[in-house]
This record gives structure tokens, sequence and C-alpha cells, in this order.
């Protein structure tokens, strides 16, 4: 059986990265390496990592796309919230921008996105 296990997300500051989590989210700090070019978060049964820059270039032989701050890439986190107004709140006092004011969807779920302070997209939901 196949289990999904972590997300890693190539970033250029992995401690400010962090960071961010754990005052936009509430994530708890799993580590970041001494080096601070590796670090976890405790958000479940899934881990959230972050992975500096140059990891990626070792990594990836191929090269990769680097996110930034205007286009998103067509994926996203998605955090299931109480309150999705009050969560955008918190993301951008942290750093984080809007990108998708929050709508009620026809089927009940409140749905709203926002960036993190690399240019990741988030979409912060009411429960289904």
């Amino acid at each position: 059986m196949i289990k999904y296990s972590y997300t890693i997300m190539y970033v250029a500051n992995v401690e400010a990265t962090v960071k961010f989590y754990e005052e936009a989210f509430g994530f708890m700090r799993k580590f970041v390496t001494p080096e601070e070019d590796y670090g976890e978060l405790i958000s479940g049964e899934t881990t959230i990592a972050f992975a500096h820059l140059d990891l990626a270039t070792s990594n990836l032989s191929k090269g990769y796309q680097q996110v930034n701050n205007e286009k998103p890439f067509g994926i996203e986190l998605g955090f299931v919230v109480e309150d999705v107004v009050k969560a955008i709140e918190q993301v951008v006092q942290a750093g984080g921008r809007l990108y998708e004011e929050q709508k009620v969807k026809p089927w009940g779920q409140t749905v709203g996105y926002v960036l993190d302070n690399n240019g990741f997209l988030i979409e912060l939901c009411t429960a289904m």
C-alpha cells in the first residue's frame, strides 16, 4: 500500500518559511537542520517540508520551475479551517497575500485562496 507522507516545497529561506507557517497557520516546528537548508512542520498525518533552492538544484539534474510571487503554480495546499475570513487575516498578518477572496460554493463550502511568503498557493476552506 502506498501512503502519501509529505510534501517538500523548495524555498529561498527555510527558516523564514517555517516561521511563516507557524505564525500564519499555527503549525508546530518538527525541526530545521543546523544548516537551515531543510525543515519540517507537524501538520497531522502528512508532513509539510521545506528545502533550500540549492537542494533542488542538487536533487533535480534536469532543473525545475522556481515559484514566484506573480502567478502560482497549478497546484495548491489545502487547509481546512473553521473560519476562512479569520484564517485569511492571519495569513496576511504573517506576511502572506490574499489571492482570491472567500466565496461560498454552491455545495455550501466557504473557500478562499492565499499565497504564502514564497508565492505558493494555499486554499483555506471549511470542512465538507
